[in-house]
């Protein structure tokens, strides 16, 4: 095992990380930028160095400070959490290049996965369904359309390089679609410094199903279960949950299987995710894939009793899996509800400004990772995710009733501040998301009437 680790990251997954490292004993070594000074997040730190101003690209996402900060620090390995760096094989291989483990899989691996093209034809060539569209990147709009119109509207392009939710529209009237085309591609090239797009036939009332696997430098492989991600606002993840609710359990063994193929087909070491999309007929298609770990790994680790992180980083210094697919059992049901300080009546427009009260919930089975507490400083120039509450129960009635009073005991205050606390318990209390009939269309069909 290592003896320190570089956090290359921030707030809860900092957190998160540094947790795992102290129980397996190893040193924990967190970088922030000048905004992040006084995080909560760096008291678990057993050093700190600060590696930039506030802007993101100047600190989280400039690797040679990172990279310095890690090798002045004497770490011997780095973990990316999620967003930032971490799905950069790039940066991946700097890591690996200055003799510095990086906590995930391969640079190659990421490369092939992250080229969201690339993963979609190696999904193909295991033998995993894919939704109808271009088997690679498009030079032109007028070439993106040709796709579009062959396969038929709705469809939905794609960033290459997206991820988190960005980099995608919905075109529904081919008199759109140019306009949105072009659109895609300057904003992919702005947030991605990657402009190339594909096209992909949109499925209407879906269910999105992602699958946690573990794989080891050794050629072990095995999944975690599902997890149900479908209440998502602009195509970003609000509640999570497992196991995934109103589906066969033939259809998700099936889905399952799919997620180790396409695992072992490439390799996969690390903790990874397999997201699938699930149409009104039952039919399942792969969508991406994502090398890291998610921000709802908490669900399956409630279910399954499993410490991802911990898993990584073993993984990385050598260790097979103890675990066998054998060995995997889901108890009960997790819920994940992301707690963000966003304003749900101005279309989840994020509300900067400093926490003036903080007090997250307790009671039995009920766990919230956050960085959040009083007089913590919410800027605009990160995720405005404040924390993470997720609770288990025995079954799915009884995770939806304590997490609705959980988030009824969530108490956060600020000037200027909101939080989608008061949206969450209203998707808790929809007959939809109840009866689990509800599709990716929810929150928004939700947000309409009420505004």
């Amino acid at each position: 095992m290592f003896s320190s680790v570089l956090v290359a990251n921030r707030g809860e997954i900092a957190l998160r990380i540094a947790r795992s490292c102290h129980e397996l004993g190893v040193r924990v070594i967190m970088i922030h930028s000048t905004a992040d000074r006084d995080s909560p997040a760096l008291r678990l730190a057993d050093q700190r160095v600060q590696i930039g101003p506030a802007a993101a690209k100047r600190s989280y996402l400039y690797p040679p400070a990172i990279l310095e900060a890690a090798l002045n620090a004497g770490a011997e390995a780095v973990h990316p959490g999620y967003g930032f760096l971490s799905e950069d094989a790039d940066f991946a291989e700097m890591c690996e290049s200055k003799g510095l483990a990086f906590i995930g899989p391969s640079p190659a691996v990421i490369a092939a996965l992250g080229d969201k093209t690339q993963a979609r034809n190696l999904a193909a060539a295991s033998g995993l369904p894919v939704l109808p569209g271009s088997s690679a990147p498009l030079r032109t709009g007028q070439e993106a359309k040709q796709v579009a119109d062959e396969i038929g509207y709705p469809v939905i392009i794609k960033a290459v390089a997206g991820g988190g939710g960005r980099g995608m529209a919905v075109v529904r009237d081919p008199q759109d679609f140019l306009k949105a085309c072009a659109e895609t591609r300057t904003s992919a090239q702005a947030v991605f410094g990657d402009g190339r797009v594909f096209v992909e036939k949109y499925v209407e009332h879906a269910r999105h199903i992602e699958v946690q696997v573990l794989g080891d430098l050794h050629g072990g492989i095995v999944s975690l279960g599902e997890r149900d991600c479908t209440v998502q606002r602009r195509r970003q993840k609000l509640i999570e949950e497992s196991p995934a609710p109103g589906l066969s359990p033939e259809l998700t063994e099936r889905i399952r299987q799919a997620a180790v193929t396409l695992a072992r087909a490439v390799g996969y070491a690390s903790a990874g995710t397999f997201e699938f999309l699930v149409d009104p007929e039952g039919a399942f298609y792969f969508i991406e894939a994502n090398c890291r770990i998610q921000v709802e790994h908490p669900v399956t680790e409630m279910v399954t009793g499993v410490d991802l992180v911990r898993e990584q980083l073993l993984i990385a210094a050598g260790r097979p899996l103890a675990l066998r697919q054998r060995d995997v059992a889901l108890r009960g049901v997790a819920i994940e509800c992301r707690v963000n300080t966003e304003d749900p009546r101005r279309g989840f427009l994020p509300t900067p400004g400093v926490v003036e009260e903080f007090l997250p919930p307790g009671g039995p089975f009920t766990r919230v990772d956050t960085h959040g507490a009083n007089g913590v400083s919410v800027g605009a120039e990160y995720d405005s995710l404040l924390a993470k509450v997720i609770v288990w129960a025995p079954d799915r009635d009884q995770a939806i009733a304590r997490m609705r009073r959980a988030l009824s005991e969530f108490h956060v205050s600020g000037r200027g501040i909101c939080t989608t606390i008061g949206f969450l318990r209203d998707i808790l209390d929809d007959a939809r998301f109840r009866e689990s009939r509800h599709t990716t269309a929810l929150a928004d069909l939700m947000v309409a009437t009420t505004s």
